[in-house]
C-alpha cells in the first residue's frame, strides 16, 4: 500500500515525511548536516540539482545551509526522504531520530482517525473498549452485541 501511495504522489513528498522534517527542523539545523557527504549523495541520486547544491553552499552559515536543504527536500518527490536517510551515513544518530519520528507518524495517522470514530461509540456505550469498535477484530461477541 505504501508503494501505491508513493506512485500516486509522484511530484510530492508524502505528507507524513514532510511533517517529520518540519517537526525535527531545529534539531536537524543544529547538526549542520550539509558539511559532510549529504549534499553530494543527494546530488548523485538526482534529489538535488547542481543549482540546488550551489545555492545551499552559498548560504553564510551551516544552519542556513541545512535550513535551505530542509526547504528544498519536500519539493523533490516521494523518494527524497529515503534518499535523505541514506545520505546520513555520517550522522547515524540523526538518521535514527528521523526513522523513529517517521514510525511514530505512521502509527499516529490511523490512530487519529479511529479516535474520532471511537468517541462516537464511546459516548453511546461507555463500557466498550475503544479499539474493538474500530478494528472489528478479535471480538465477534462485541459485533453480535452491537447488533442488538
Amino acid at each position: 500500500m505504501h508503494h501505491l501511495q508513493s506512485l500516486k504522489t509522484q511530484g510530492e513528498m508524502e505528507a507524513r515525511d514532510k511533517q517529520v522534517l518540519r517537526s525535527l527542523r531545529l534539531e536537524l539545523g543544529a547538526e549542520v548536516l550539509v558539511e559532510g557527504l549529504v549534499l553530494q549523495y543527494l546530488y548523485q541520486e538526482g534529489v538535488l540539482t547542481e543549482s540546488h547544491v550551489q545555492e545551499i553552499k552559498a548560504q553564510a552559515t551551516g544552519l542556513r545551509k541545512t535550513m535551505l536543504l530542509l526547504d528544498i527536500l519536500p519539493t523533490r518527490g516521494p523518494k527524497a526522504f529515503d534518499a535523505f536517510l541514506d545520505s546520513l551515513q555520517e550522522f547515524p544518530w540523526v538518521r535514527e531520530k528521523l526513522e523513529k519520528a517517521r514510525e511514530e507518524a505512521m502509527v499516529e495517522l490511523p490512530a487519529d482517525k479511529s479516535e474520532r470514530c471511537g468517541r462516537i461509540h464511546l459516548s453511546a456505550r461507555p463500557t466498550v473498549p475503544f479499539s474493538s469498535s474500530i478494528s472489528y477484530s478479535n471480538s465477534p461477541s462485541f459485533l453480535a452485541e452491537g447488533q442488538h
